[in-house]
């Protein structure tokens, strides 16, 4: 299909990351792991710097939390510097055990990858067709957004060290779950209110049903984005893109 922009009367296009602009095998088999590695030795290089005692201030309320709720979380107890650091990194490795969308989580990943795409033991990645795509939909007025779970720096730093190039210049807003859950329509109402937008005139890609279903209860046009060698469920809800250059 072909789902063109101006006679639907969309403004701005609103991305999802993980198998919509990038390989989900890059998210979980290369990101995921360079933060699990990485997590002892971050937390102990930068444990004294202002920005990262917040996140793990945020972190410790997170695990306080899950015990009050009667979770299990690994034991994280303040004593000397190394068992304040082996509880963190316990604590946050069970989170990503569980995939959990853990705002704190989110950050403290972000501030590792960021220093992975800082020094090049990172780069970012996107399918062969997205730069076109923005670069298309900017030059024809349309903005463009990002909406991940991950944090916005993570959003940003990816975006900025692709192989083709620095693609920020092509993204108007980054927006994480700081504004709500992806499944949750009221997320959307809220990047709708920030970014100055009716709901009809806003478009969203994704490869994730529920969040699809959230935006278009919101007012959102919506896409779903599969990527080969996935292919369509025969009965999708949703209309199906394979590239963004179905999208003009």
């Amino acid at each position: 299909m072909t789902f063109e922009l101006a006679s639907r009367g969309i403004q701005e296009v609103v991305l999802d990351i993980e198998g919509t602009t990038t390989r989900i095998e890059f998210v979980y088999d290369v990101l995921f792991p360079f933060a699990r590695r990485a997590l002892p030795s971050h937390i102990r290089e930068h444990l004294d710097e202002p920005g990262l005692r917040e996140t793990l201030r945020r972190l410790r309320q997170e695990w306080i939390e899950d015990v009050a709720r009667g979770e299990s979380p690994p034991d994280w107890q303040d004593g000397d510097r190394e068992e304040q650091i082996s509880g963190i990194a316990r604590y946050a490795t069970w989170l990503m055990d569980r995939d959990r969308k853990a705002a704190p989580l989110k950050a403290l990943q972000g501030e590792i990858w960021a220093c992975g795409y800082d020094d090049g033991s990172l780069r970012g990645e996107v399918f062969p067709d997205v730069p076109a795509a923005l670069e298309r939909w900017r030059a024809g007025g349309i903005d463009v957004a990002i909406y991940s779970s991950g944090s916005v720096l993570a959003q940003q730093m990816l975006f900025r060290t692709t192989l083709q190039g620095d693609l920020t210049r092509y993204i108007g807003a980054f927006f994480d779950t700081s504004v709500g859950p992806k499944t949750v329509p009221e997320s959307y109402r809220q990047i709708a209110t920030t970014l100055d937008r009716s709901s009809n005139n806003l478009l969203f890609i994704s490869d994730a049903a529920a969040e699809l279903r959230a935006a278009r209860a919101s007012g959102w046009a919506v896409l779903m984005c599969v990527r080969p060698p996935q292919s369509p469920s025969p009965d999708a809800e949703f209309d199906v893109i394979t590239d963004f250059g179905q999208v003009v």
